[in-house]
């Protein structure tokens, strides 16, 4: 199936987005973990198209190739910005799957604009509480590395997720490095939005109906799967075994069947 990539003139500029699927078709939007873009669902996206679908990645705002208008990075301001994409696409209401950041976004897309999201895929999805933003703080930078003069920076960004990627699968880490050397000086941005978004005022507002993805070797995200469970118990838990840091493009097959499970079975 052929994806197509183009650019929504939006409120903080171009942003792209990549579609696969008929566009009369029932939507389902895609949001990328950081610092990430619209590739990390390459392979999933005529997966998803492939069975009635109109499925659509889009790169966040600031991210990938999209402008981010020169407002600062924010898990609300990233949500409204997709609002605004679904806007411009003429979908009036989308099933929302995120991963990391992307859940984040996801869950902040459904609080504000409930009527848009007809459900949610949480994948690998932090619970960003206070106990979360203070473990936070006492952590060093996620990706960020200092510039050097011989270019060894690219060999630590490689090396700072070698141990949360599979091994024998430079291709995913050639992707992620690829991403955050677009992002350049802003390759924190998504993790300090994640870590100041105060989820626990806003998870609440969440009704949606709610699959929680598990990847069982994802060892920042699944810990967290039951807490969201706990907060939105409307959820049910979908465990990938095997599954790390880059779950979509590491596993897109079983990634989309998953999707594609709940989608089947939601009202």
């Amino acid at each position: 199936m052929t994806i197509r990539r183009a650019f929504a003139d939006l409120s903080v500029g171009q942003v792209h987005y990549a579609a696969c699927g008929d566009a009369q078709a029932p939507a389902v939007l895609l949001l990328h973990q950081s610092p990430r873009s619209w590739t990390e669902y390459r392979e999933v996206l005529p997966l998803i198209a492939g069975v009635g679908y109109r499925a659509i990645a889009m790169d966040t705002a600031g991210f990938g190739d999209s402008a981010d208008g020169g407002v600062p990075a924010s898990i609300a301001q990233w949500a409204r910005v997709a609002c605004e994409l679904l806007d411009a696409l003429g979908i009036a209401q989308a099933d929302v799957v995120g991963h990391h950041t992307g859940g984040v976004v996801a869950i902040e897309l459904a609080a504000a604009f409930p009527e848009r999201v007809r459900s949610l895929v949480l994948s690998s999805t932090p619970y960003t509480d206070e106990a979360f933003r203070r473990a936070r703080a006492q952590r060093p930078p996620i990706d960020e590395v200092a510039p050097s003069d011989d270019g060894s920076h690219l060999a630590a960004l490689w090396q700072k997720r070698q141990a949360f990627y599979p091994p024998g699968r430079p291709d995913l880490l050639e992707a992620f490095v690829h991403d955050a050397l677009k992002v350049g000086l802003r390759v924190e941005d998504g993790h300090r939005a994640v870590a100041s978004y105060r989820m626990e005022d806003r998870i609440g507002r969440v009704t949606q109906p709610t699959l929680i993805v598990r990847a069982t070797l994802d060892p920042f995200a699944s810990p967290h799967a039951a807490e969201l469970q706990h907060q939105l118990p409307q959820a049910r838990i979908a465990d990938i075994d095997g599954g790390m840091v880059p779950l979509p493009d590491q596993m897109p097959d079983v990634f989309a069947r998953t999707v594609l499970d709940f989608l089947a079975t939601r009202p």
